[in-house]
């Protein structure tokens, strides 16, 4: 049974709330100020018509918007979906008391994504391959996708015929899809354990096919060309389900932010370094020391490293900076440093720098959540926040990324 509602604003997530009878009400693909029904479950309902819809409401850029569950706002006008995810960054400070001047989003572009994650599955009518639907474990097959680059959207019936050759498990599985220099690199994960003639067959696809890598499990079944990508000037062979930015061009955006702040740093320390990314465009202008806790994207970064040209020292360690944060004492060392956490942010490490004399810290953060944590611990610590700069590289979802700047006056010792 349908029930009539008032949008009031957007959750965090990107859904619209309702105030209603029993509390609120989150409504997906609504918009501020519509009125809509929907089939209510809970503090959850599902929409079925826009009786006035707001006039920031435009065509989605997709057909399978509403359905594959990976985009939830592409129906918002894009200046106030930038105003809305400038605006997650903004609260997520206030709520940690925490006053700075917020830059304007950096702007994420279509067809720009990377490395997209399908999920896959073997049916009676074949293969799906797609996203899951929102809130399920339904699979919605597609057919395009304007989020990411055009080489895996052109590449679909190759990923799902390939799909078919490495399934040896009526469960989903996953498959993650990255444009490399070299070509697609293909990592598949929890398809089942490859019989040899599997293993062969789908080698043969991959060679046929010119794609660079296909790996499963992490395991490397064949490689014709080693997967690189570009962190500024130097190429790195990234190992199979390397993290890497989803697109080129946030990366580019965050480094140029990353790298300006720490010019002065003569020794820059990089922690959750990744394979690369700021290390090694930040060896161009420093020394510096990059540590991480993945063995194998450390190692990818080495070895980039030392087949460079033009780079000061750049020294690795591998470090789980979870359970054992640099100290305050071994961060002295340094006179700059950057930070890039994965969603659950860096508490710990943060409490170790905020005791450091370290005076040029960068906090790069996917979670605008976590990122206020630890920028509060950095500033009761002593710094100060010079500059907060939002960057949209998740397009027309609620994820957001955010570069802080901040300084502290260098102790005599």
């Amino acid at each position: 049974m349908s029930t009539r509602f008032t949008i009031a604003r957007l959750g965090s997530q990107g859904d619209g709330i309702a105030n209603a009878e029993g509390g609120e009400v989150f409504i997906p693909f609504t918009l501020p100020g519509e009125t809509v029904t929907a089939a209510r479950q809970k503090d959850r309902a599902a929409l079925m018509s826009v009786l006035e819809a707001s006039p920031l409401r435009i065509d989605p850029a997709c057909r399978h918007f509403t359905e594959c569950g990976g985009c939830a706002l592409q129906h918002y006008e894009a200046g106030a979906y930038r105003q809305w995810k400038r605006e997650r960054v903004v609260q997520a400070l206030k709520l940690k008391g925490i006053a700075c001047d917020i830059a304007a989003l950096v702007p994420c572009a279509p067809h720009t994504r990377r490395r997209v994650t399908f999920s896959a599955r073997r049916t009676d009518a074949g293969m799906l391959l797609g996203f899951v639907r929102a809130l399920s474990s339904e699979i919605i097959p597609i057919e395009e996708c304007p989020i990411s680059l055009p080489a895996i959207v052109s590449a679909l019936d190759k990923l799902r015929a390939l799909a078919g050759l490495v399934c040896a498990t009526p469960k989903a599985f996953h498959m993650t899809v990255t444009v490399t220099a070299s070509g697609l690199d293909v990592a598949v994960h929890d398809a089942g354990k490859l019989g040899d003639h599997q293993r062969r067959i789908a080698s043969n696809f991959v060679l046929a096919e010119g794609l660079a890598r296909l790996s499963v499990d992490g395991e490397i079944v064949v490689e014709p060309k080693k997967p690189v990508v570009q962190f500024g000037p130097v190429a790195v062979a990234v190992p199979p389900g390397a993290f890497l930015q989803a697109t080129e061009a946030a990366e580019q955006a965050m480094a140029s932010l990353v790298g300006q702040h720490l010019s002065r740093a003569r020794k820059v320390a990089d922690l959750f370094a990744g394979c690369g990314s700021f290390a090694l465009r930040l060896g161009a202008q420093s020394e510096v020391h990059a540590v991480e806790g993945d063995a194998p994207a450390l190692a990818a970064l080495d070895r980039a490293f030392r087949f460079a040209s033009g780079l000061k020292r750049v020294t690795s360690e591998r470090r789980d900076l979870f359970r054992r944060p640099l100290t305050f004492k071994e961060l002295n060392a340094f006179d700059g440093l950057v930070f890039d956490p994965p969603r659950a942010g860096a508490e710990d490490q943060s409490k170790q720098i905020a005791r450091s004399d370290v005076p040029l810290v960068a906090a790069v953060s996917c979670n605008p959540v976590t990122l206020a944590r630890d920028l509060r611990i950095l500033i009761d610590g002593g710094y100060t926040l010079k500059s907060v700069t939002p960057i949209d590289q998740f397009l027309w979802s609620p994820h957001v990324e955010a570069v802080a700047l901040l300084e502290k006056p260098k102790r005599r010792r």
